[in-house]
């Protein structure tokens, strides 16, 4: 008994039996096909190993097979010298099958433009097989050449990089508040020179005192003033209430270059000052970046800030990075623009240093109209400073 295998490299990754072109007993040549495979590329034939009789089938039509997986057995004893006897041709008794061509049989079809109706078929019912085409074109006295069979493609293998712990736990995150909140992004534009002015004017006072002072402390203190004009800003979700906040705890995006992203919090931001928020940022993202935060630095957050703008973006919808917090706001790069404002009357083009400023909201919580006097406020903290 010889065995009839599944190809090792069979093109395509599943294979299903499609059609066994023999049945048991029958009579096979060395190369005759035996049965179709179906993959999710291609169609192919399996060929007879040997010559002799299709002693069993062991794989039913329809199932699964896998590269080297036994299909059928064949008694070579049982062989015949001359070869397997010409196949029955469709008759009163038999279903003319002749009309219907496997994949294999269509390719090799269009491949050498013969005309079906001329081959005689030797598979079960006068089926053509893809040996019969094969043949039929071999004769043929003037014959198409056959486009050449593709290359299979080379394997493509990657370096396999496994998570880190913050890694998978910023996924998990992420993934929990796309699929829990219903989120929406409005975009406003800020005009940053009111800021610019007053950091330059202050910024070596902050020095001296060993404080650096940075746009991200102006963004802060502006983003606790407009909470006044919407507290539903600074909430939690819950399914039964929502619950309000007077304490303005606002967590700050740090970004940690390969190793993921943290979000330390300043606390209780709606008693701080300038320089109390600049000193407290300073402290927390230097932590940050040495790997010294507690987990206590990172929680009770009511409000997320995520500076983007640093990296290089101009604009982004961050996603609400902690549920259930109600809004996060983003920030893209700061860089002159040219502007139209009205001085006297009269439409003037200027220059201004502007970022985009954004507010992604859980519409559970807050809509439209709530998120847009939320931003107004924010942008005209920012341009009318005045601290």
């Amino acid at each position: 008994m010889i065995d009839v295998l599944v190809p090792l490299e069979q093109e395509g990754t599943e294979a299903v039996i499609s059609n066994w072109l023999k049945a048991v007993g029958d009579q096979v040549a060395l190369n005759d096909p035996l049965v179709e495979l179906e993959t999710d590329k291609v169609s192919v034939e399996v060929p007879a190993p040997v010559a002799g009789r299709l002693a069993e089938i062991l794989v039913a039509a329809g199932s699964q097979a896998t590269p080297g997986m036994v299909l059928a057995r064949i008694d070579t004893a049982d062989a015949r010298v001359e070869g397997a006897p010409p196949q029955p041709q469709a008759g009163p008794d038999q279903p003319d099958m002749s009309g219907w061509h496997s994949p294999a049989v269509r390719k090799a079809l269009a491949e050498t433009g013969l005309d079906p109706a001329a081959i005689t078929g030797s598979g079960r019912g006068g089926r053509l097989t893809r040996a019969d085409v094969d043949r039929a074109a071999a004769s043929a006295p003037v014959v198409a050449s056959p486009a050449p069979r593709p290359k299979p493609a080379p394997v493509l293998q990657g370096q396999s990089v496994p998570h880190d712990t913050m890694r998978l736990a910023i996924a998990r995150n992420m993934q929990k508040s796309v699929s829990e909140a219903p989120q929406v992004t409005a975009v406003f534009e800020a005009d940053f020179s009111a800021i610019m002015a007053h950091r330059t004017a202050h910024r070596k006072t902050f020095e001296a005192q060993g404080i650096a002072l940075s746009y991200t402390a102006y963004i802060v203190l502006a983003a606790a003033q407009a909470m006044q004009s919407v507290p539903q800003v600074n909430s939690r979700w819950h399914d039964s209430h929502l619950e309000l906040f007077s304490e303005i705890n606002i967590g700050v995006g740090t970004a940690l270059g390969d190793r993921g992203l943290v979000v330390p919090v300043l606390r209780r931001v709606q008693d701080l000052s300038l320089q109390g928020v600049a000193a407290q940022l300073q402290d927390l993202t230097g932590r940050a970046r040495e790997g010294r935060l507690t987990p206590e630095d990172m929680r009770g957050g009511t409000f997320t800030i995520s500076n983007h703008g640093v990296s290089g973006s101009l604009l982004a919808a961050p996603i609400l990075i902690h549920q259930q917090q109600s809004a996060i706001l983003g920030i893209g790069k700061l860089e002159k623009r040219v502007v139209v404002r009205e001085v006297g009357g009269i439409d003037t083009i200027q220059i201004r240093p502007m970022a985009y400023v954004s507010l992604t909201i859980d519409h559970r919580v807050l809509d439209g109209h709530q998120t847009n006097a939320w931003l107004t406020r924010f942008v005209d903290a920012l341009e009318n400073w005045r601290g």
